[in-house]
């Protein structure tokens, strides 16, 4: 993980947080590290709580990493991904916590993070409750059981959160629409990177034509891509695709290469740092059904990286005025044209364009401004406990401004 900078001025009044999230994982586990680096160099005292099962040696490692900066330090408790009856053990684990270091900035990541940071007791009117979903949940196809019950879970919690702390307007709008909870305060604060990922990616020696960094889950969209790599080398195209990550369909997808006759065009290799693999493909392919503000995404185009992505979730508000050049989800032939695009249109036309995109994305997706607007949305929620709960009211920011102050759907 990049190095956070330590941009934002020290507090008049220092708060202690404690950042409860589950797995030490993906881009949801980046967002809590950047966001604790940012608010110790603020001079708060933070810590963190989250699953002591998964993640693995590269969690522990970043974890460690971590830890000098943290007053706090790090707790580690048995979590599981569904709801399930250990719960109450975590949520236990949770509340010590809290009491031990005298927390009054309680901010859960993700649905299950957000419940235990929600259904925590409360220490008075003194600690506030931040919520940060990063899609999760929300991401349910609408109608489905699990959507119905997820929401309405989100629906009672949403009366314990003092501020939601959404990640894209995507989430926020889904928020809107599904869970309501107008009363609640609620800001967009975009996830951020730092200065040194906008550095160009020196391209490494007979470079992999794709590139996939990501979760091996069905529903980032493989199965459609090994599809479109199948009918570009029907055609003549022989691609080749780089594979990197770790998941629960990895075997599935095994399978499918095999089956489509792709052994030889297609590598696997375990999840690993994203800027050496982007040196190693020609083209990123994010060909996710759902999403909510990938860090990938935002990473790729940081560096000037060519790439193809579908137009789901909080894609589209990455790629901003470019978001037409984005690919309908579900769709191995238009996944097919537009990396034929990519491929074929001039260098120097495919060198302007994602310039022109990591230009953008570094004037909106600041990590310094992520951190000053998150604790920007935790002093609205104190100044809204003192006025005996009446939430603030937030003027609207405009459209992909990825600033604080804009309520859900607006």
């Amino acid at each position: 993980m990049p190095p956070v900078p330590a941009a934002i001025a020290h507090p008049v009044e220092s708060h202690r947080i404690l950042h409860i999230f589950r797995a030490p994982v993906g881009g949801l586990f980046r967002h809590v590290v950047d966001l604790a680096r940012l608010q110790a160099a603020a001079g708060h005292r933070v810590g963190i709580v989250c699953d002591a099962t998964t993640g693995g040696d590269r969690a522990q490692a970043a974890l460690a990493e971590l830890a000098p900066a943290l007053a706090f330090g790090v707790t580690r408790v048995p979590m599981r991904r569904n709801p399930h009856p250990s719960d109450t053990a975590a949520l236990l684990a949770v509340a010590r916590r809290a009491e031990a270091v005298g927390a009054d900035v309680l901010h859960g990541h993700g649905a299950k993070g957000g419940a235990y940071a929600r259904l925590c007791p409360a220490r008075g009117e003194s600690m506030i409750r931040a919520y940060t979903p990063h899609g999760g949940s929300y991401n349910y196809r609408p109608g489905t059981l699990m959507h119905r019950l997820y929401m309405a879970a989100e629906g009672l919690l949403a009366r314990r959160t003092d501020v939601f702390l959404f990640e894209s307007e995507y989430v926020a709008r889904r928020h809107q629409a599904f869970v309501g909870a107008e009363a609640t305060l609620a800001r967009i604060v975009h996830n951020g990177i730092g200065a040194a990922e906008f550095e160009p990616v020196e391209p490494a020696p007979d470079p992999f034509d794709l590139v996939y960094v990501g979760e091996l889950r069905d529903a980032k969209g493989l199965p459609v891509l090994l599809e479109a790599l199948a009918q570009m080398r029907a055609e003549g195209r022989h691609l080749r695709l780089l594979m990197v990550g770790s998941g629960p369909d990895a075997g599935r997808l095994a399978d499918q290469v095999r089956d489509l006759g792709l052994t030889e065009a297609v590598a696997f290799e375990p999840a690993q740092p994203i800027r050496p693999i982007l040196a190693r493909g020609r083209i990123m392919v994010v060909p996710s059904f759902a999403e909510s503000l990938p860090y990938v995404v935002l990473e790729a185009a940081a560096a000037g990286q060519p790439l193809v992505a579908t137009n789901v979730g909080g894609i589209p508000e990455i790629f901003g005025a470019a978001a037409d050049e984005l690919v309908p989800p579900r769709d191995a032939a238009a996944l097919r044209r537009a990396i034929l695009r990519v491929l074929d249109e001039p260098a120097e036309t495919r060198r302007a364009r994602f310039a022109a995109l990591s230009a953008s994305v570094r004037q909106r997706f600041s990590m310094e401004r992520m951190g000053a607007d998150v604790l920007s949305g935790y002093a609205a929620a104190f100044r809204a406990r003192l006025r005996e709960g009446v939430p603030e009211s937030v003027p609207a920011a405009p459209a992909l401004a990825g600033s604080s102050g804009t309520r859900p759907g607006a």
